[in-house]
């Protein structure tokens, strides 16, 4: 096969050789672009916390009519004990967030109390002695809380624990050469907080794009949230009873204490809810951008069958005489295909250097990951793969022409 015909006939056909190049270009710069974001939502949505999602449930209670600091911790232990006592509940616990939530406590965190630049930051859970086994997260190190170190806060109090509970990935950051158990840290506290366990993996609250660098990255405090506007109650059921704890739970609640407010919506829900409603702007992201790629891909291909049986159809008396000099039906296929092909490199060449641009772009904008240059390869071979399939249909139909067709007048 000769290129320079082929080449002379896209020259006489400039503005659609053009046209078609361009749209394989800006197709293959979107597509390897939205196949990433689609990548880095899905390994998003797949992130573990490090808890027993499947046995968790959380209740937001809020009290009405309650404001002394001592009543209402005296009530939340109440409302421990009840729980606790239930026959699908294994355990229960306090805390001011839980993750995925989406927001809550979250604290720079140094070394030393003169520090001015924070070492790092971290998630702030609080609990008591029986958080740990209520979330079903992992001791790595040192020891539990005591229930006696327990202690509470109220409304606009500030009081900071002098034990502390941290994740391995917060422990590495602050002591890379593992000696955090039983070093102290400050959490924008003016005194310090001693380690006194390791825990494995403890995801943070936020799911944002922010909270990645610092993923993981969790303290736990012994205390109680005794504050008006309330507080979480998180509770783990035994294997198999969720559904069953998820109904006994208000209920014993509710006969326990009425100077409650337990949201029928929304005060109660299961750890599949929380991950379905944290992740549900990256999960709606990937099916638009893989709804635009589809749609690109199938423009792009229509473009090409149109314009190949375009030139098909100014092109049958041409065909007819290289038919009747001796060309063979295999020689005009190959034609047309090696023709898409050069018109599709010219493109892919032109998407890989816009791709590449986008994604800087992206960079710079909103602190999205560098594309892998895998996703340009694999994008480059699936255009050049759907330009050849696309144009298959009209060549087979170049090919079918009859040498009779040199002796037609145009």
């Amino acid at each position: 096969m000769q290129i320079k015909p082929i080449l002379a006939a896209m020259r006489h056909h400039r503005a659609g050789t053009v046209l078609i190049a361009l749209q394989i270009a800006l197709t293959l710069a979107i597509v390897c672009n939205a196949l990433f974001i689609i990548q880095q939502r899905l390994a998003h949505l797949s992130e573990p916390t490090g808890i027993d999602e499947a046995s968790l449930f959380v209740i937001h209670n809020q009290w009405a009519g309650q404001s002394s600091t001592p009543q209402i911790d005296a009530q939340i232990q109440t409302d421990l004990a009840t729980m606790r006592q239930l026959p699908a509940v294994r355990d229960a616990s306090p805390s001011n967030s839980y993750p995925l939530r989406g927001g809550g406590w979250d604290n720079f965190i140094t070394l030393t109390p003169e520090q001015v630049q924070p070492t790092t930051d971290g998630s702030v859970y609080l609990g008591d002695e029986q958080t740990i086994d209520t979330l079903g997260v992992k001791l790595l190190a040192g020891r539990n809380f005591r229930a006696d170190e327990v202690g509470r806060i109220g409304l606009r109090e500030d009081v900071f624990p002098p034990v502390v509970i941290v994740t391995r990935a917060l422990a590495d950051r602050l002591y890379p050469d593992g000696s955090a158990l039983g070093k102290p840290l400050y959490a924008m506290s003016p005194t310090p907080s001693t380690i006194i366990g390791i825990v494995d993996l403890l995801q943070r609250q936020g799911v944002s794009t922010w909270d990645t660098t610092y993923a993981y990255q969790s303290l736990l405090w012994p205390m109680r949230v005794a504050e008006p506007q309330g507080l979480y109650y998180i509770v783990r059921a035994k294997p198999g009873q969720l559904a069953a704890a998820m109904r006994e739970v208000p209920k014993a609640l509710n006969a326990q204490n009425r100077m409650r407010i337990i949201d029928p919506k929304d005060g109660e829900l299961s750890f599949a809810q929380v991950r379905e409603r944290a992740y549900d702007s990256d999960r709606g992201m990937a099916i638009l951008m893989g709804i635009i790629s589809a749609v690109l891909l199938a423009i792009t291909a229509a473009g090409i069958v149109g314009l190949t049986s375009f030139w098909v159809g100014q092109r049958r008396k041409q065909i007819g005489i290289r038919r009747a000099l001796g060309a063979t039906r295999h020689d005009i296929l190959s034609y047309f295909l090696t023709e898409n092909l050069l018109i599709g490199g010219i493109g892919v060449v032109l998407g890989t250097l816009l791709a590449i641009g986008i994604n800087l772009w992206m960079v710079t904008q909103f602190e999205m990951a560098r594309l892998s240059l895998g996703y340009v390869v694999i994008g480059v071979i699936a255009l050049l793969l759907l330009g050849q399939a696309s144009v298959l249909t009209p060549a087979l139909r170049a090919s079918r022409v009859s040498p009779v067709e040199a002796t037609r007048s145009v």
